[in-house]
């Protein structure tokens, strides 16, 4: 890593923008009217006058005790002073250890997150030049004592964590809310101990961090998002969806979003109107990569699933007069009857896009409780979703309690009829895959790189002293 990387990077980056950064510095801050009455704002605020990158302090030790998640747990190979040892993380397919979304009040996107991660990758990049940040050689917790604790401080003030690295090698409050910090940041569970994953993220380089970063900026960069007073957002390597309102998150959700072979895309579109009791349409490559090879083993697979066939006038077709070796068999229309076991569940959140992905309920909840919610076929599941659609429909009629309280919506699906609710002014929504960003108070968060789509640092050498894993570069010991 050398300081020129990072230059290379953000001249990239503004280079990437094309004529909306250009036009950006004169007017960056102008909005006019959409079609819906939402103001259009374009994602890249002006820049700030140049300055000395630095990271933000720490806050206060109330402030971070709130903000956490809950765990993701991992086996922890203890290494032998004399063996090359590479620390691994473990991903968990069961409820145990399961992770919430941190409920902070600061949006992870927002108008300034482009800037802001774009800067904090010149942070990582210098911190990385100058030889990054101790590895820990094991667990530390309050019990410990000596050089493990003292490389503790020192890996924690780097990112400043710790506000002040005094040299003490005793544990102290300070120190425990320190690592909280840290822990809310990489979204795990604020237990104060450095073990497990929080071991593991703490001896992620720092040359990784800075990749995370530079390749979330980059695919922001030129992205235009129609800000409004109210937006949805999601983060796809978090796994989580935000509901924001004058600039603050008032609800964020544990989301599932797309396998690592069905991945989410990111997308722009905005937010029309709620589905109860949805019918699913299935989108062609479901049925050409999955119902029609099992069409060909079982005739009667599409029964079980409550799925019909239709031709293009909507007329009711008999599966069994299709021939699923035929390049006709896509051209029908395939869809599954409304009820608790659809793939949609019982609440849709309409959204048009070319990509027909939605953000909806599920028949399966027990994904929300997965260490791994990388599991559907592209769409976002919310948990809750109820509590979402609540919010979107404020302002929105025909509710016969008077408002579209959760309650009233329960109501509504209760009924198994089909009811489209139109919101009072469309909703922008965005998707996006940032597995490093800075929000505005310049504080840095991190999340695994599950598609592998950052690809700023260029290739890696034996010199580099990392291994590759999700995504991230795992310092070794040797």
């Amino acid at each position: 890593m050398t300081k020129p990387l990072a230059k290379l990077f953000l001249a990239s980056t503004m280079l990437a923008c094309g004529a909306c950064s250009m036009a950006l510095a004169q007017q960056a801050t102008s909005a006019a009217p959409a079609a819906d009455g939402v103001k259009v704002q374009n994602l890249l605020p002006a820049p700030a006058p140049a300055a000395a990158p630095t990271l933000p302090a720490a806050p206060a030790p109330a402030a971070t005790a709130a903000t956490h998640a809950a765990p993701r747990v991992a086996r922890i190979v203890h290494p032998h002073p004399k063996k090359r040892v590479v620390w691994r993380k473990k991903r968990i397919t069961n409820s145990y250890g399961a992770r919430d979304v941190p409920q902070d009040p600061t949006p992870s996107f927002g108008p300034h997150t482009f800037y802001a991660t774009a800067r904090a990758s010149e942070v990582y990049a210098a911190i990385a030049d100058a030889g990054g940040w101790p590895y820990l050689r094991g667990p530390v917790t309050p019990r410990s004592r000596g050089p493990l604790v003292k490389e503790l401080r020192r890996r924690l003030a780097i990112e400043h964590d710790l506000p002040n690295d005094n040299g003490s090698p005793r544990w102290d409050a300070g120190l425990t809310e320190a690592v909280k910090h840290f822990q809310w940041r990489m979204g795990l569970r604020p237990t104060g101990l450095v073990t497990g994953l929080t071991l593991q993220e703490m001896n992620v380089s720092a040359r990784a961090r800075f990749r995370a970063l530079a390749s979330s900026a980059q695919r922001l960069a030129g992205v235009h998002f129609p800000f409004g007073d109210r937006y949805v957002d999601v983060n796809i390597p978090s796994e989580s969806v935000e509901a924001v309102d004058f600039g603050h998150v008032v609800h964020r959700f544990t989301a599932v979003v797309g396998a690592r072979d069905h991945q989410s895309p990111q997308i722009v579109a905005s937010i029309s109107a709620i589905n109860i009791n949805p019918n699913w349409t299935l989108p062609q490559s479901i049925i050409k990569n999955e119902i029609i090879p099992k069409m060909q083993k079982d005739p009667n697979f599409l029964s079980h699933l409550r799925i019909k066939i239709f031709d293009y006038k909507n007329h009711p077709v008999n599966p069994r007069s299709i021939d699923w070796y035929s390049a006709e068999a896509s051209n029908h229309i395939f869809r599954q009857d409304s009820g608790v076991h659809d793939a949609l569940g019982q609440l849709r959140i309409q959204m048009f896009n070319k990509e027909e992905v939605y953000m909806h309920d599920t028949d399966e909840r027990g994904l929300f409780a997965l260490q791994d919610r990388f599991r559907s076929h592209g769409c976002v599941r919310i948990k809750n979703v109820n509590n979402l659609a609540s919010w979107l429909l404020q302002g929105a009629g025909g509710s016969p309690e008077g408002s579209w309280t959760p309650h009233a919506l329960d109501a509504s699906i209760a009924t198994n009829k089909q009811q489209t609710i139109n919101l009072p002014h469309a909703v922008p929504v965005i998707w996006v895959y940032m597995t490093g960003w800075a929000d505005r108070n310049g504080v840095t968060h991190f999340r695994d790189d599950a598609y592998h789509l950052d690809d700023i640092g260029g290739s890696y050498t034996s010199n580099d002293n990392v291994a590759r894993r999700g995504g991230a570069e795992i310092i070794n010991v040797r």
